[in-house]
């Protein structure tokens, strides 16, 4: 191999490196692109076990922590149609404050005592801080395995990030 060929494959190394790199630190790594056929990969999935329709969300998370979380849920359309949707209202208020979306965040980041959290998320007194932290906590967003130690539970990671997903769907 030439010197001229080793600096091209060196500088087009450096250079993937350098957008992988770009990529990364702006959180915006990309799956890869399904081919033509594949464009509905999961859909096509869901269809052929569900034919009369059904909504689906999983997900394969590492977390900040460094902990795997795998998740899947399905319900059929017409079960879900057919659901009281209301009984979900509390769940749903308790991601609509933007105090509380912090302290998720926060959390899922590794702040996991009230007192670090409350740092984080730099909002008002301890107390507002544990008012939302039991409210989160009521609504099964947070557990708490100790008195003022706080996670997300491995069971809501994928709901949570599926959940946030959907809000910031682009509409069509």
């Amino acid at each position: 191999m030439s010197d001229t060929d080793l600096e091209a494959r060196l500088s087009a190394l450096e250079e993937a490196v350098a957008r992988l790199s770009a990529q990364e630190a702006v959180g915006q790594a990309t799956l890869p692109q399904p081919t033509q056929g594949e464009l509905f990969w999961a859909l096509d999935g869901l269809e052929a076990r569900a034919p009369k329709g059904a909504v689906l969300y999983t997900g394969s998370v590492t977390t900040p922590a460094g902990s795997v979380v795998r998740w899947q849920y399905a319900q059929t359309a017409p079960d879900l149609l057919a659901d009281d949707w209301s009984e979900q209202a509390g769940r749903l208020a308790a991601l609509g404050n933007p105090v509380r979306l912090r302290i998720l965040h926060a959390v899922m980041h590794g702040a996991n005592s009230a007192a670090r959290i409350a740092e984080e998320v730099e909002v008002g007194t301890s107390g507002q801080v544990y008012h939302h932290l039991k409210e989160l906590t009521a609504a099964g967003w947070l557990s708490s395995p100790k008195r003022g130690h706080f996670e997300v539970p491995a069971s809501r990671v994928v709901p949570l990030l599926a959940v946030l997903l959907a809000a910031g769907t682009p509409s069509a």
